[in-house]
């Protein structure tokens, strides 16, 4: 066997790692040095971290991290749905190819075309309410994304819809490896559903499980964007304003102070990466205490 030192394998990434560096690398670094600057042009005096108090100050920028929090209230709604449907498929009921196109179907189709169809279905005179209002459900009929009281929910609600596909698929393919054995002695045993779902399903699929939360929060955190905009920009008012929208208005359509832009920017990027690590600390302290 032909053995390499550890520099002639590095050599071969050495051009890899150039690129990712100059996509990655550069524009994190830029985005450090310019929410240390205000912004005039291409660059700007060096003023510290006033960037980052004013947006801390900021009442807009504030708000829109109260709804960034609430949004992650998805995360274990999209484990649950996910959990539940994944399992219901691996049972294969009569037609179950069909029933899993049918639900992985929303995750790949685009989050623009998504956004318009809801944007148009849930108007106040939407056919989501002319059909509620036509089975006489008319005290359900609500302005769903006009009413800043429920347009984030309702916000909250397509965003499940499309990312839901995305979970049930990984989980299905988690079960599809999973002995069969296992489930056969669970029913010899006289389990039920709920009890082989428990005691069985879950632990088998902790580590997908792990994985999906972790992707559903980066997802929420920094990722829903595209959600706002199209359906609502951020409206009424500011009542679906959220952190990548503010942000975008502030770089965007050359505003005054693109600088605060940026520090809100290292602020997503670092809650995030926060986030990350500390599910990975309590993925390891479980390992640690289930050997322990």
């Amino acid at each position: 066997m032909l053995k390499t030192k550890w520099w002639q394998k590095a050599l071969y990434l050495l051009p890899m790692l150039l690129i990712l560096s100059f996509v990655f690398g550069y524009p994190l670094v830029r985005m450090f040095d310019f929410s240390m600057r205000r912004i005039r042009g291409a660059s700007g005096p060096f003023i510290g971290f006033d960037n980052y108090r004013f947006v801390f100050r900021n009442p807009v920028f504030r708000e829109a991290i109260k709804h960034n929090l609430f949004l992650l209230i998805g995360v274990p709604v999209l484990i649950v749905l996910a959990l539940v449907f994944a399992t219901m498929l691996f049972d294969q009921p009569k037609g179950w190819k069909v029933y899993r196109f049918s639900l992985f179907l929303p995750y790949i189709l685009a989050i623009p075309v998504v956004g318009v169809v809801f944007s148009y279905l849930l108007t106040l005179k939407g056919a989501v309410n002319q059909i509620l209002q036509g089975l006489r459900l008319d005290f359900l009929a609500l302005d769903w994304l006009g009413d800043p009281d429920i347009a984030l929910k309702s916000l909250l609600g397509i965003i499940i819809w499309k990312e839901m596909g995305f979970g049930i698929v990984l989980l299905f393919a988690r079960l599809m490896s999973v002995s069969q054995e296992i489930y056969d002695a669970s029913k010899i045993d006289g389990a039920s559903w709920w009890q082989t779902l428990w005691y069985i399903t879950v632990p088998q699929l902790m580590l997908v499980i792990e994985f999906f939360a972790i992707i559903s929060i980066i997802n929420f955190l920094s990722w829903v964007f595209a959600y706002v905009y199209v359906v609502t920009r951020g409206g009424p008012g500011n009542s679906t304003q959220v952190i990548e929208l503010w942000i975008f208005n502030k770089v965007a359509h050359g505003a005054p102070n693109p600088g605060m832009g940026a520090a809100a920017s290292v602020v997503l990027f670092a809650s995030t990466l926060v986030l990350i690590f500390a599910l990975l600390k309590l993925r390891t302290r479980m390992g640690e205490e289930d050997f322990g």
